[in-house]
């Protein structure tokens, strides 16, 4: 592969443009909720659970020309989660292009702070996408025991979709075990 290099901010700018590809490929990641197997000694396992609504992010260029490689893009995220999913999140994204049109990468992880159907807390997420020559591939899941207060145990995946007019939306596949009563 070729050497070459951006400015961090350019680097930064692809970031964003890889984002909008990638998640605007519509309903991308499969939805499947990810769920532990009871042993004996547990009760049944937290019953399957979905959630629905939109979203507004803010994606801001982190420029250092001090720090990493300029091919290498990163951004600031904060979002506003509105529907089942009240809240707001913020986090970090890394992303990179290659000299071949139609790939490139990027991952990010987000802490989302809010009231998922009724339940406060918060949970981490992690971000995994790829587009190999134009086929683009979406994972979002719950880091493992990132749930607080009433989000302790929650697992699943998030499916990211953007409208052809740029309306974000989110699905959430998730479990989450019943409060203690």
């Amino acid at each position: 592969m070729k050497t070459f290099s951006y400015s961090a901010s350019l680097a930064g700018i692809t970031a964003a443009i890889i984002f909008s590809v990638i998640t605007s490929a519509g309903s991308i990641a499969q939805t499947q909720a990810h769920s532990p197997q009871p042993t004996s000694a547990q009760k049944a396992a937290p019953m399957s659970k979905h959630a629905t609504g939109t979203f507004d992010v803010k994606l801001n260029v982190q420029t250092d020309d001090k720090i990493g490689d300029p091919t290498v893009g990163r951004m600031s995220i904060d979002k506003v989660f509105h529907g089942d999913l009240e809240g707001t999140s913020k986090g970090q994204m890394l992303s990179t292009l290659t000299e071949v049109k139609g790939s490139a990468g990027y991952v990010a992880i987000e802490r989302v702070t809010g009231t998922l159907q009724g339940r406060t807390g918060s949970f981490s997420l992690q971000h995994n996408a790829t587009m190999n020559r134009g086929v683009p591939e979406l994972n979002v899941i719950v880091i493992p025991d990132s749930g607080t207060g009433q989000l302790v145990g929650l697992a699943g995946k998030l499916n990211i979709i953007i409208a052809p007019d740029g309306k974000h939306s989110y699905e959430f596949d998730y479990t989450l075990p019943d409060l203690p009563k």
